[in-house]
């Protein structure tokens, strides 16, 4: 007789971060072969729901925190694109002025063309304090960024949006494979739980077969039923 629910393991496999799979029951007596089995099958059955649940609480967690970093990880990628461009158009439009300096309209005659280039924006203090600011996009080559542990590193902004890009990218993935994850959980939780309910039902029509044949006698189960009226009372 085999050990009490004893899972092939040439039918286990794993999904692409190495969480086992559960096999459908295909075939009850495969775990149960007696009714010695049955409540060994349910508890083992029991503890492995538990820690599919356990880790697609983890998984959760793991997923909320990428999807609340996402946003910032974006904006910041977005503000580094920025500057960028109009580094890129402010060195293109002086450029220009300088090759048709002769034919300026009178009317820019007296502007300081470093205010002209100037941004007002904001930024964060804190979740809900912003405090104002004129930045020069002309003047900026380099951001600086929170790498985390409370250490900040200044890039240049070719090498800002290229670690920024990458990081966005791989956090994407990681959200991507987490809700596979949680899917791939969630079919092995359900399938524990009809493979439980498949274990129940055979143990019932096993006893309700050995009363039949008079092998299982009435008064177990009459002790069992009065054991439970018992603790409802």
């Amino acid at each position: 007789m085999a050990s009490s629910g004893t899972m092939d393991k040439s039918q286990t496999t794993t999904n692409p971060r190495g969480i086992p799979s559960f096999p459908f029951m295909s075939n009850v007596t495969d775990y149960v072969k007696s009714l010695e089995d049955v409540e060994p099958t349910l508890t083992r059955f029991q503890e492995m729901v538990s820690k599919y649940t356990f880790m697609q609480q983890n998984v959760e967690r793991r997923a909320a925190g990428l999807k609340e970093k996402l946003p910032d990880m974006k904006r910041t990628l977005e503000v580094v694109k920025f500057l960028k461009k109009k580094r890129k158009d402010i060195a293109n439009t002086s450029n220009t002025d300088s090759d048709d300096g002769d034919d300026l309209d009178a009317d820019t005659d007296g502007l300081d063309p470093n205010k002209s280039d100037e941004i007002e924006t904001t930024f964060s203090l804190q979740d809900t304090l912003y405090a104002k600011a004129k930045i020069r996009p002309a003047e900026i080559n380099e951001v600086y960024l929170w790498l985390g542990a409370n250490v900040m590193v200044a890039y240049p902004l070719d090498e800002a949006e290229e670690l920024l890009q990458s990081k966005l990218d791989k956090a994407k993935e990681s959200l991507a494979a987490a809700e596979e994850d949680l899917e791939f959980l969630r079919i092995q939780i359900t399938t524990l739980e009809v493979a439980i309910a498949r274990v129940h039902n055979w143990d019932v029509g096993e006893k309700r077969k050995l009363r039949a044949q008079g092998k299982l006698k009435d008064h177990d189960h009459d002790e069992e039923s009065k054991g439970k009226g018992k603790e409802k009372e």
